[in-house]
């Protein structure tokens, strides 16, 4: 029989980043007790630190939606009790330990790596017929399934084929988050196929931090809907009374608190008892759900779906590969996606700061607001890319008060978007001066168009950044400001024009008659810059 190894509210496995600089581990009522003195999780990859983010945050939800913050019964019943027990937590600016641990106390044995009945995360028992079972590997998100692939992960060799507790644990839970989907192990009465990717997968994850985890804990401590109604707060999975059995169970997330600490996969762990670390792992699908209209996730923005099966329901907002967070920004404010589309909703957990923030309860002045995501390959079956992405707002913006910039920074966001286009039409007008065949012409403008478009967007992305960060309702002028980007989008784009030009060479001056019409560089060059400037002029 499996012995009872590794307790995760006692040892240390949740690696975090002090305020100093250093990286430590810490269990989890250790980094739960010093949440207010370290800066923030931080594990071998941001989607990972999301997912334990995540389960921090059920264990407050499990435990201050039932006591206060001296342990004393209390059930949160109504909107003014969640705002009033949430600001006795902010006031502290520390976590109670003591409630924290009387409630988790009761259910220290499924907070077990490994237990004969209720391994945390895990199927006690699961098989499959012949007795086989995977690489460790095969739960780390960065680290290919075949050797051959390895050169260019964190792991490689040996230490892919063996992990510690530690880092059994923390991938074990970034499985259940992230997981690809695909075949799965053919385990005893489970399921192989069916179900796509974890939950998080199917959504783009966006999320408030702050200078410590405290304060990054309770920004995410979402208490109410944005309707002002209180969150269906639920249960965490540990507190099912039922162990998982080794079947896919399709069913509704029973409140938000499940849905933080939802079981997507059966998996089971082995362990190499001669050297104390985690060999294999056999996994299969667990609990599945439809996520149409599943607004109970704070961490996702949601759109109305006008195509498909989906058609009429809201489905989650996903963040799109290599596009910064900041051109996104009118699906995450909230008065630019809710106040006059009821087709659009910001995520749950940027309504909750506003609210905070237009109520007084928090003083915060710049917030950073964090996106997150895996991009899968055809089918979901394969994890190609990663978003981590990170914009600095002042909190001021996302309140009435900064009703009037978000109308300003969307509008210049798609004013930006309009002049990049023109780089198209110049890069056509180019391949024209330039090209041998009408097909030549098309792929030349249509590459060349492009990669300018991406190198301008990588340009512009620094300085939207700071000049983002800058923007501070209570005293910022619009107008100027508003100039000021505006003059940082004709700087960059003009140059990039002039380096197309040049790049076009002798046959771009000389030129070459299309239909009857002379294209040369810089005829093009003088119709680009009259384009973006008359754009700027009619957005502004």
């Amino acid at each position: 029989m499996q012995e009872k190894e590794f307790n995760l509210l006692h040892e240390p496995w949740i690696l975090v980043l002090t305020q100093e600089g250093e990286t430590k581990e810490e269990s989890l009522l250790s980094v739960l007790e010093h949440a207010h003195e370290l800066h923030c999780i931080s594990g071998e990859l941001p989607t990972q630190d999301v997912a334990i983010l995540r389960l921090l945050l059920a264990v407050l939800y499990a435990t201050f939606t039932r006591v206060d913050v001296e342990g004393n019964r209390g059930k949160i019943t109504n909107a003014a009790q969640a705002l009033e027990r949430w600001q006795s937590l902010w006031k502290l600016k520390k976590l109670p330990i003591e409630p924290i641990k009387d409630r988790l106390s009761l259910y220290e044995e499924r907070f077990y790596l490994f237990h004969p009945e209720r391994p945390f995360y895990q199927v006690a028992g699961l098989h499959e017929a012949k007795g086989k079972y995977n690489t460790i590997a095969q739960i780390i998100s960065d680290v290919p399934s075949r050797v051959e692939r390895r050169f260019l992960s964190m792991k490689s060799g040996n230490e892919a084929e063996m992990l510690s507790f530690s880092e059994a644990t923390r991938w074990l839970i970034s499985l259940q988050a992230w997981d690809y989907a695909g075949k799965k192990a053919a385990v005893v009465n489970g399921n192989k196929d069916g179900g796509g990717t974890g939950w998080l997968g199917k959504i783009g994850v966006v999320y408030p931090a702050s200078q410590t985890l405290f304060y990054t804990l309770m920004l995410n401590f979402v208490m109410l809907k944005s309707d002002g109604n209180l969150l269906p707060y639920g249960s965490p999975s540990w507190e099912d009374n039922n162990p998982p059995m080794p079947g896919k169970v399709e069913r509704i997330p029973a409140g938000y608190c499940d849905l933080l600490t939802w079981q997507s996969r059966r998996v089971r762990l082995f362990e190499d008892e001669n050297s104390n670390t985690v060999k294999g792992v056999l996994y299969s699908y667990g609990d599945i759900f439809d996520k149409n209209d599943m607004l109970i996730e704070q961490m996702s923005g949601w759109h109305l779906s006008t195509q498909g099966d989906s058609k009429g329901h809201f489905i989650p907002n996903k963040h799109q590969k290599e596009r910064g967070m900041w051109r996104d920004l009118d699906a995450i404010l909230p008065q630019a996606s809710n106040s006059t589309d009821i087709n659009n909703h910001s995520p749950g957990v940027i309504q909750w700061l506003a609210l905070l923030k237009e109520r007084d309860l928090i003083l915060d002045e710049m917030i950073q607001l964090c996106a997150m995501g895996f991009h899968y390959g055809a089918m979901d079956a394969k994890i190609e890319a990663m978003t981590a992405d990170m914009l600095s707002i002042h909190t001021e913006v996302l309140t009435q008060l900064g009703t009037d910039w978000v109308i300003r920074i969307t509008n210049i966001l798609q004013l930006t978007e309009n002049c990049i286009k023109q780089l198209s039409l110049l890069a056509s007008d180019l391949a024209r001066a330039c090209g041998d065949s009408d097909s030549q012409q098309h792929k030349a403008g249509e590459g060349s168009g492009n990669a300018a478009k991406a190198e301008a967007y990588f340009q512009m992305d620094l300085p939207f950044r700071k000049w983002l960060a800058d923007i501070n309702p209570t005293q910022s002028d619009p107008d100027k400001v508003e100039l000021v980007w505006i003059e940082t989008v004709k700087q960059i784009l003009m140059q990039l024009g002039e380096e197309m030009v040049h790049r076009s060479g002798e046959k771009g001056i000389t030129g070459r008659v299309v239909n009857k019409r002379l294209y040369t560089a810089p005829s093009a060059l003088l119709k680009f810059r009259s384009n973006v400037i008359r754009t700027l002029e009619k957005g502004g």
